[in-house]
Parts: structure tokens; sequence; C-alpha cells
């Protein structure tokens, strides 16, 4: 079957012939979901890689590659890497049972699975991610503007170059630049390795360990950007960039629906296990990461920085306390916590930007997910 995602050709990449850009953008998982007869055809494929005994269910073990490959595509690190990126998987796995079935049927789990799907799709609608192929045509395209001079100047100036090598201030300077320059993450082993070495050997000289002027640098760092770009064309490099800021107006505009926040709340209560009509507040982080979505909030443990504002509302609530509180009091509790990250948000919102070179397609051996197609190198 064809990857959920769907190409979405650049200008140049129509030109060319070759898809340079990317947009995942979650259509083509909706319509799948919404394809009774393609989905129910993969579910059944699916079903039948997890079913490894062939009783037609799908016991816990079964289901954990399921689990994990669903984590993997949320962004989230391996299991036991973080207690509250385990509860996300614990509560993916608990989507499954109910919290307490042994044994999934497949009716079961493809209820689940369309849920689930259907909200990996909203959120890539929310925040799309941008597969570039990165071939040296853009970086190329910027060292001949007459915008490369200026912003490389600038960039001299922001390195402290005293007593340091003209070589060390090349390698600061390309730190620099961007994927919207042309240029794949400097920070990534193998672009490092592969690209910026090289073409930083290329250069010859002694003042290359010397302290830098500007005129140098900028004679310097405008051969090693071009000698990047002759290398990116034999070499294409991969990049997935993603960007989002957590700014609070998701809180804030869930908060004043009150009809979809007591829709959420009383989904949310309604599967809680309970003793006596009450929970212990362990749940407010289960609960809290499965209205993120809904509150443009990342899952726990994808953002250090939200993650830092999570906790401090959560101190705010005593929520380690261990103490069981009964259905208004956990609604309020959730409620108050959503309010005060908003608060902190609003007052210091986030700002997060990603780029990950992606150095092979996605394995087809992934026991859930289809791979993921990337433009070709």
């Amino acid at each position: 079957m064809a990857s959920w995602f769907g190409w979405k050709k650049s200008k140049k990449g129509r030109e060319m012939g070759v898809e340079k850009k990317v947009v995942l953008d979650g259509s083509e998982i909706r319509e799948l979901v919404e394809n009774k007869e393609a989905f129910g055809s993969f579910i059944d494929h699916k079903f039948e890689e997890l079913d490894r005994d062939h009783d037609g269910k799908l016991s816990v073990s079964e289901l954990q590659p399921a689990v994990a490959d669903i984590g993997a595509a949320l962004g989230l690190p391996a299991q036991g890497s973080s207690p509250d990126s385990d509860h996300i998987y614990s509560e993916v796995l608990s989507e499954f049972t109910h919290g307490k079935q042994e044994e999934v049927s497949k009716s079961q789990f493809k209820e689940v699975l369309s849920d689930i799907l259907l909200g990996m799709a909203a959120g890539l609608k929310r925040d799309p991610i941008v597969i570039l192929r990165m071939d040296g045509e853009d970086l190329r395209e910027f060292v001949e503007s007459p915008s490369f001079e200026p912003e490389a100047m600038s960039i001299f100036s922001s390195i402290d170059s005293a007593n340091v090598s003209l070589s060390k201030c090349l390698l600061m300077g390309l730190q620099q630049l961007t994927v919207e320059h042309g240029l794949p993450p400097v920070s990534d082993s193998w672009v490092s390795s592969s690209i910026v070495q090289p073409a930083l050997q290329s250069l010859s000289g002694d003042h290359l360990e010397q302290p830098a002027s500007q005129e140098t640098f900028l004679e310097e760092f405008k051969k090693l950007v071009l000698g990047i770009t002759q290398l990116l064309e034999e070499q294409p490099v991969i990049v997935a960039h993603s960007e989002n800021t957590f700014d609070g107006t998701g809180i804030q505009r869930l908060l004043s629906n009150s009809f979809e926040l007591n829709k959420l709340l009383d989904a949310a209560w309604r599967d809680l296990p309970k003793d006596h009509g009450k929970v212990t507040k362990d749940y407010l982080r289960i609960t809290l990461d499965g209205m993120a979505s809904s509150a443009n909030l990342p899952p726990l443990g994808a953002v250090p920085q939200v993650d830092a504002i999570v906790k401090e509302a959560f101190k705010m609530v005593n929520a380690d306390d261990g103490k069981k509180v009964d259905e208004q009091e956990f609604k309020k509790l959730i409620t108050e916590i959503l309010g005060s990250i908003m608060l902190q948000l609003q007052g210091n919102a986030i700002f997060v930007s990603s780029n990950s070179v992606i150095h092979e397609t996605i394995p087809s051996s992934s026991t859930l997910l289809p791979p993921i197609s990337t433009p070709p190198v």
C-alpha cells in the first residue's frame, strides 16, 4: 500500500521533475481511515501481522509492538526512557484493552486504531512536517544572492573571533545558517563528517589557523559554502523540518468552549479505573496528555520547555500526594492545571523548531505503521 502521506512538490521540484519538498499534513491518513474498504483491508493485514499465535485475538504482549510504533510516530522516546512518556505508552495500551481486557478482538483493534490515527491526522494538519530534499540548489542561490555578503558580515560580527582561528570561525558561522538557507543541520554527525569536514578540508592555506579578519572570513566563508553546495549536489540530504509555537491560545480556546471541555473531561473520567467513585491524582497526567491535542500542547516528554511548565502546574495542585479525589474535584484540578499552563505560556511563549536528517527510509518491517516515503536522493 502507498504511504499515508501525500507528495507536494515545490515549484523547483516540478520544474526538475524531482520531489524536493513533501508536506506530511495527515490528509492521506484521514483518507485511509475514511475509506471503509481500504481501511478494512489495512486492518486485516496489520492484525494478521500482530496475531502471532493466530487465535483471532491480540494479547497484551502482541499489542506491545503496535504501542511502540504509535509512540515512535508521536515522537516519544523509547519505552523506559522517561516516566512521563511511559505514562503515555501505558495509556495507549489501556485504550486498546480498556484498562482491563487481556485480549483484544479485531473490531476493538480497528476502533481504537481508527481514533488514534485520526488524532495523528489532526495533529499533522495543525503542525505539518515538511520533508526537504537538500541538493545544494537553494544554498547556491543564497550564496549568489545580494543578501549573502551582508548576512555573512552580520554572522562574523556575532562571533567572538578574538584569538580564534579562521577555521573555527568558519564552523561557527555555518552553525548560524539554517534549512531556510538550504543547509542541512551541521549538528548531525553524518552531515558534519560527510559534507562539512570535506568542504573545510578543501580550503588551503596557513591563514586558516590564524586569527580571522572580516575580509578573510567573507572570502573563505563563501568558498566553504560553495564547496558544500557541490557536495550536496553529489549527495543530497533529506531533512524533516517542523515548527510550532506554544503560546496558550489553544488552551484558552478550549477553556472558553465549555461544551468541548466538559465532553473531554466526561470521556476521560468515564475510562478511568475507580475505587468507590474516586481515582488517585496519578491519573491527572494521563488525562492531561489525552487532552493535549485539543489544547495545542505537545505530548509529555516531547518538548522539555513545556514539560517544565507542566510539572510546575502539577506541583501547584499537589498531584504527587497520592490522594484520591471524586469526579468533581478531578475535573476541577484538570481545569486549574490547564489554566496555570495557559498563563505561563501567554507570559512566555515557547517556539520549537526541529530539523532531523533522515538517513534512510523508515523500514517496512514496522509492525503497525507503513513506511514513510521520502524524496529520492
